[in-house]
């Protein structure tokens, strides 16, 4: 309530009128004055995150939209200069992939890569994390470097030392075999090893990732948990069993999940060393789809492997947060 105070006539006391005032002690006014600030301020929101909404909506919402609208049809190379004129073919594709051999070989040897190669990176990645944390007091930050360049290292790059490790006459195996009477073999042109090598490439490759996240894990336990533990005398093995990997366990579900999901959608390996060989043993879902779209421009073909590769990694990462989120808690 605002007052005002009349002066005094004849004596007696100043009059005090008092006026209407608004709800919350705020003049009549003071509501559409907040109401046109905050209506400023939401405006400049706005225009401040359209550059991030236009590029958004055109290099990522609408390609979704268009490859799933494009995986029911048979969207090929006639139709990129006339993309209306496209054949609906309803759940063909989607029944096709599970009839193509080579799709089912390629998701054979994705699996294949994902069931050996995850467990490997998040061994190595809380091995060296452990070793880094507690095991190694000199040069600690030059080791922990060393197992994080090849995280940021290009993969062509990466592919050109692997090729010399691996070359069978002149590579650093077929070197150290031969000075104990021994012959390397051709890795990358056996049927049997071009896989397996791979998956030595990608785990020495992502293991700094799962040793940067486990590291941040060890150093969040409280050390007093740690001393507690050898007070009732705890021995190491006992210690980590008991107490690090249990305290570990959300860190061990993120890595687990975002490792998956990183082997799930493998490329870069084959299609630089191998291109999918020998006989296909080396090829993954996602080459094959890159093959299909863009050498033979079989996109409403390639659009429904991305779908069912993308609820193939849906379905097992639901599966790995069931499994292990109880475990976290």
């Amino acid at each position: 309530m605002s007052t005002t105070t009349k002066p005094a006539v004849s004596g007696r006391p100043a009059a005090v009128t008092r006026r209407p005032a608004g709800a919350g002690g705020r003049t009549p006014g003071g509501e559409p004055l907040r109401r046109d600030r905050l209506s400023r301020h939401n405006l400049a929101g706005w225009l401040y995150s359209t550059p991030f909404l236009v590029f958004f909506l055109t290099f990522m919402a609408f390609p979704i939209v268009a490859t799933l609208v494009m995986s029911f049809t048979d969207f090929g190379l006639r139709n990129v200069t006339n993309p209306l004129g496209a054949e609906f073919t309803g759940l063909e594709n989607y029944t096709k992939l599970f009839e193509d051999e080579q799709f089912l070989r390629a998701l054979f040897n994705t699996g294949y890569f994902v069931v050996l190669g995850v467990p490997l990176t998040i061994g190595s990645g809380l091995l060296a994390a452990v070793l880094l944390n507690s095991g190694i007091d000199r040069l600690r930050t030059f080791f922990r470097v060393g197992f994080y360049a090849p995280v940021v290292t290009a993969i062509v790059a990466v592919a050109v030392v692997w090729r010399f490790v691996l070359d069978p006459s002149e590579g650093l195996i077929a070197g150290l075999a031969g000075e104990v009477g021994l012959t390397a073999p051709d890795f990358l042109a056996s049927e049997a090893l071009a896989m397996p090598s791979l998956i030595a490439m990608a785990v020495w490759r992502n293991m700094g990732t799962a040793m940067v996240l486990f590291l941040a894990g060890l150093q969040a336990i409280p050390t007093e948990v740690r001393e507690a533990a050898r007070i009732d005398g705890a021995r190491a093995l006992q210690e980590f069993r008991s107490i690090t990997v249990p305290l570990l366990r959300p860190t061990m579900l993120y890595v687990a999940v975002m490792t998956t999901i990183g082997f799930l959608n493998v490329f870069e390996e084959p299609f630089v060393m191998t291109n999918g060989g020998p006989s296909d043993s080396t090829l993954t879902v996602s080459l094959l789809m890159y093959r299909e779209g863009f050498d033979f421009f079989h996109l409403g073909y390639a659009s429904s492997m991305a779908y069912t590769l993308f609820v193939i990694i849906l379905a097992v990462t639901l599966l790995q947060l069931r499994l292990l989120k109880d475990k976290t808690k």
